[in-house]
């Protein structure tokens, strides 16, 4: 049975006003949450990037959910350094971390002035940053010369059980690919139809039985016109599809590219309803696919309200 959990997204609140959404997640009955992981946000409308690793701390040691983050080594993050952020997290507070790679979107990767190499060549460097972190959790003294660079780097405050290291995918070839390597898979999306074959290719590719994870956007107001527009006035810049996703660079870019995004096509990407039984029918759709844990981001700006509503009215249901 699947937990149902709240996602803390950085790129829309100051880091203390969302660490009080999370403590309220947990009183309302969420069982996990997601942290997201941004230098910067995909619009200057949701205006925020907190440093979601020192952020982590303060979730962990005010609450009691277990908590996942995706995030991209091998250019702001040296995959050493996140391996260290991790095992130390994970030693502090045991088997309540996992922690996913990706291959990272220009939008926060670029700021080192590294050049930003085409997909291909991400998703290789995302393999060998892993296959570091998988030895530094290990135990293993490592030196490595390729697409990253690694010293005699070694971890000496370990975890007794080191955290899952998985991998994120939103495409059938790449969640293929990772599965290689991965202890499970994170994905995101809202349309099981959409799903199943990511999930499908992921387990052809080596992942079977290993756990699968979702990351699933609503919107929820007590109207629904107030609802669309909230989901359209913050999430249309994340509605782009293709390469510009991963290859703009500026808050600004992502809202000229979106600029046509229309609210009726925030349907495409969001679970927009006011109806507490039609957003409970969607998630218990999602969970007949085999997740362990969904992750329901809220992406309108009524938190408080949206947990309130969601901990009453729709968890129960799920649970049911």
């Amino acid at each position: 049975m699947a937990r149902f959990g709240y996602h803390a997204s950085h790129e829309q609140y100051a880091p203390s006003t969302l660490l009080s959404h999370v403590q309220s997640a947990e009183r309302a009955g969420f069982a996990c949450a997601m942290s997201s992981e941004h230098f910067k946000p995909w619009s200057n409308a949701q205006g925020h990037a907190g440093h979601a690793w020192s952020w982590l701390g303060a979730a962990l040691a005010t609450t009691r959910l277990p908590f996942g983050i995706i995030t991209a080594p091998g250019y702001r993050h040296h995959p050493a350094v996140l391996a260290q952020s991790a095992a130390t997290l994970s030693e502090m507070f045991p088997e309540r971390l996992w922690l996913a790679l990706g291959s990272g979107q220009r939008l926060n990767e670029d700021i080192t002035g590294m050049p930003w190499p085409e997909k291909a060549e991400r998703t290789a460097r995302l393999s060998e940053c892993a296959a570091v972190i998988r030895a530094l959790f290990d135990g293993e003294t490592v030196t490595h010369r390729g697409r990253v660079t690694v010293v005699d780097a070694k971890l000496y405050s370990r975890p007794a059980k080191a955290p899952l290291l998985l991998a994120g995918a939103v495409t059938t070839e790449t969640a293929r690919k990772v599965a290689t390597w991965a202890d499970g898979l994170v994905t995101v999306g809202i349309e099981p139809g959409k799903l199943r074959p990511v999930v499908e290719a992921f387990c052809e590719g080596g992942g079977e039985g290993k756990p699968v994870f979702l990351q699933t956007k609503v919107c929820w107001d007590t109207d629904d016109g107030r609802a669309l527009s909230e989901a359209h006035g913050q999430w249309a810049a994340n509605m782009l599809e293709g390469d510009a996703n991963w290859d703009l660079r500026t808050p600004e870019d992502f809202e000229t590219a979106s600029r046509f995004v229309r609210p009726e096509d925030v349907h495409g990407c969001v679970r927009v309803s006011s109806d507490l039984g039609r957003q409970a029918a969607w998630l218990a759709d999602l969970a007949e696919i085999g997740f362990e844990e969904i992750i329901v981001h809220q992406v309108g700006r009524n938190q408080d309200a949206f947990i309130e509503a969601f901990g009453g009215g729709v968890l129960p249901q799920l649970r049911a």
